[in-house]
């Protein structure tokens, strides 16, 4: 199993010191906690993608470039890319590229976002965000996995013949991550084509988070990727450790009160019994975190929110230092000993690569413009006798969608 961290890329003011750190303070914040997740022995480092104020990661493949030249094994991913405002084709060029440059040690995870103006920045209308992600992803499927694709649909321009490069590491794209909060459509998305379901997990009560994740269990199974128990599930959580659970309330309470997202709601400790945020000692947060199995099963992936509310970097450190030294190992014990065999680990890199190829050498795709198409000098669909080649049997695609509620 893997654990982690992530950040949202939140600018908020310090209801302590008063202080609002700069974006270069921040940005360089983050790179400190990705260096110091590694340090402690966690496993994967995730930033949010926003275009606006008072969020500073807008451009996540270029930060996670840096971290990953910074680090030797921590996995770098999103939390989320934007499927819906990105282009697809830019998505797969950047994500590849990271891929080659992370050596494999990279994943992301796609969502809708929930940020409303973002769409008209980028030319795009929020009633249509659902069937944009449909679509838009299974643009992004058949780029990694076709070296030269013909495509039409209803939000771009078609493609004629057209290979995104870099083609992916060992010609084995990125494993996939579909996150969300509350649409089980994309739920069924993730469980259509195999990939990983990513359940935010944070200000939702568990037995919604089980309704999500039950769906998207049983979808897996229907579309023949394994049994229910054998899908791919990580989970989102927020966390504020201290030695005592006394000292972790005291200090986290003004950050709590004042927090944009949930500040001058519920109190700190309704919003703790309600859903997942535990603020406590380290057995405090293992008790809680090891319950979530009771509801989602066995999973995958457990990233924890630790940066937010305007904590200063000092003390983001010190959670991931809590994390790693008192929290992780015994998680990790707990887990594995709670697992059933049957359930597989996190895919990785030298995963996928082992299963596409066994003991063979992977595929190296050599671009050359003068020999018939861009990259094989072959057929525009050689090596490709897995992949879909259309979008009529995606899940509804062309269908128009509203917002869920």
């Amino acid at each position: 199993m893997q654990f982690g961290i992530f950040s949202v890329s939140d600018i908020t003011r310090d209801p302590v010191t008063g202080i609002t750190p700069s974006e270069a303070e921040r940005i360089e914040a983050v790179v400190q906690m990705a260096v110091k997740a590694e340090e402690v022995g966690l496993d994967v480092f995730a930033i949010g993608e926003h275009h606006n104020p008072p969020f500073f990661s807008s451009s996540p493949t270029t930060l996670l470039s840096h971290i990953a030249a910074l680090t030797k094994r921590l996995v770098v991913t999103t939390s989320t890319t934007l499927i819906t405002t990105n282009d697809p084709v830019r998505i797969a060029e950047e994500y590849a590229m990271l891929q080659h440059l992370s050596k494999g040690r990279m994943d992301l995870m796609l969502g809708r976002g929930n940020t409303a103006p973002v769409y008209p920045w980028f030319g795009q209308d929020i009633r249509q965000g659902l069937p944009l992600a449909l679509e838009h992803y299974n643009l992004l499927h058949r780029l990694w996995r076709e070296d030269v694709v013909d495509w039409e649909g209803h939000f771009r321009t078609p493609l004629q013949g057209f290979t995104s490069t870099p083609r992916p590491l060992d010609d084995v794209p990125p494993f996939v991550w579909h996150g969300s909060i509350r649409t089980p459509e994309i739920a069924e998305q993730a469980a259509y084509y195999g990939d990983g379901f990513f359940a935010n997990h944070i200000f939702w009560p568990p037995e919604h988070t089980q309704r999500m994740v039950e769906f998207y269990r049983q979808r897996f199974e229907h579309y023949g990727h394994g049994t229910a128990k054998q899908a791919i599930v990580g989970l989102g959580g927020q966390t504020y450790i201290a030695k005592t659970s006394q000292d972790a309330r005291a200090e986290f309470r003004p950050y709590f009160d004042e927090a944009p997202v949930y500040g001058n709601g519920p109190s700190m400790e309704q919003f703790t019994e309600m859903t997942p945020l535990t603020v406590g000692s380290p057995q405090e947060v293992i008790d809680k975190t090891l319950g979530f199995r009771d509801y989602v099963g066995d999973y995958q992936r457990q990233l924890f929110l630790v940066d937010h509310a305007g904590l200063p970097i000092e003390k983001v450190l010190e959670q991931i230092e809590l994390l790693g030294s008192e929290v992780v190992p015994v998680l990790r014990r707990e887990f594995e000993s709670l697992r059933d065999p049957e359930v597989p680990d996190a895919p990785t890199h030298a995963s996928l690569v082992k299963a596409k190829y066994g003991d063979a050498e992977p595929r190296q795709p050599r671009p050359n413009a003068n020999r018939g198409d861009n990259v094989t000098g072959g057929s525009p669909y050689q090596d490709t006798d897995d992949v879909e080649t259309s979008t009529e049997d995606a899940p509804y695609a062309g269908e128009t969608f509203g917002e869920d509620e």
